[in-house]
């Protein structure tokens, strides 16, 4: 594991410590979210920090940064974030996904000038984001209670501990140069919150509580990556302990 790695995870550990000391311990209304206290914490502490950090970045970035530049971009680190996929794929024997993932990559790196063109789709190419918490739910791994990770956001105890496999799994993290590696996890952070600027902001604006309908939505839409989108008819969100 790399000295950022364990640093990050280092940071996370103490911020995480002092949301569990700051916080009453009280009983959550939903059995799947056990921890509900602490994790509103550390929710709250992610939104400080995106309200003063993350979002301001990212809405410079969409302001000054012409659109097909951003689209460029957003291929690139997508295209990267394929490798991984195509290997959850396989992990789960989806032969037809990995067969595709592979497919994208190939024709994305060779035809699209490393990936800036995603001519993939254009080919009718279909795109299955996969990660090894999904690999995990898959091989019938419960996702466990509900967890917000600092910085990282919604999570599940079983994709809490799938993470350091999808960081060490994740092509950008195979990059030698330092600089490289810090540039594309920048860009692909702030790709990612800038296709969630607008979402964002009706989520705080029309929720009575923000907290609550992100954390709904996180877990249903987690089952349905698991189940790629056809989960059991019989499927119950609210169980914390379903397949």
């Amino acid at each position: 594991m790399s000295s950022q790695m364990k640093r990050w995870m280092a940071g996370c550990a103490v911020v995480a410590l002092l949301c569990l000391q700051g916080c009453a311990s009280v009983k959550s209304a939903d059995a799947r979210d056990p921890w509900e206290s602490m994790n509103r914490s550390i929710y709250n502490f992610n939104d400080a920090v995106d309200t003063v950090a993350i979002k301001p970045v990212t809405q410079a970035y969409v302001n000054v940064v012409p659109s097909f530049v951003r689209t460029g971009l957003h291929n690139v680190v997508s295209n990267l974030g394929d490798v991984w996929s195509m290997a959850n794929s396989a992990m789960q024997l989806k032969g037809q996904h990995t067969a595709e993932s592979f497919m994208r990559v190939t024709v994305n790196t060779v035809f699209g000038l490393g990936g800036l063109l995603d001519i993939a789709t254009e080919m009718s190419l279909e795109r299955h984001k996969e990660d090894f918490g999904q690999t995990l739910g898959y091989w019938g791994v419960k996702p466990g209670p509900y967890v917000v990770l600092p910085l990282l956001g919604p999570s599940t105890f079983r994709d809490s501990v799938a993470f350091p496999l999808d960081y060490k799994g994740d092509v950008v993290q195979r990059f030698s140069d330092p600089a490289t590696r810090s540039s594309l996890t920048a860009v692909r952070i702030v790709d990612t919150r800038a296709n969630l600027l607008k979402t964002v902001d009706t989520v705080k604006e029309a929720s009575l509580d923000p907290y609550s309908f992100v954390r709904d939505a996180y877990l249903q839409k987690r089952e349905n990556d698991v189940y790629d989108g056809n989960p059991p008819s019989n499927f119950d969100y609210s169980d914390i302990e379903a397949p």
